[in-house]
């Protein structure tokens, strides 16, 4: 099953939805702001990438933390971060059991019609 965690207001989850929708692949979509991020589901997340690549510093979310927040941060304190505001994974996360990937990048998504 293809998991798409993103937030509805997103543009690049609308173009990743609208991308898995023209490829014809059915997927569940979690909604981080209405569904939230548990532990458990990151926990698995920072098994598969690297903290930094799923910590989005771009994001409104992020320029709104205290600067005392965004300072020396390593895994436990970025997965703490992550879990008190899941608005700051990058998005979109697709997820399934052969595949994980953070952001959009239609040929990678691509390929998951040939699995």
């Amino acid at each position: 099953m293809v998991t798409l965690y993103g937030i509805k207001t997103c543009d690049t989850c609308r173009k990743a939805r609208r991308t898995l929708d023209d490829l014809g692949i059915a997927y569940r979509y979690h909604d981080l702001r209405e569904d939230g991020l548990d532990a458990a589901r990151l926990d698995a997340f920072l098994a598969r990438s690297d903290w930094n690549t799923l910590l989005n510093t771009r994001s409104t979310t992020w320029r709104g933390l205290d600067e005392a927040d965004k300072r020396d941060l390593d895994v436990d304190r970025a997965r703490a971060l992550l879990l008190a505001h899941p608005t700051l994974l990058k998005r979109p996360v697709l997820e399934t059991q052969d595949h994980f990937l953070v952001g959009f990048k239609a040929d990678a998504y691509r390929t998951l019609q040939a699995t």
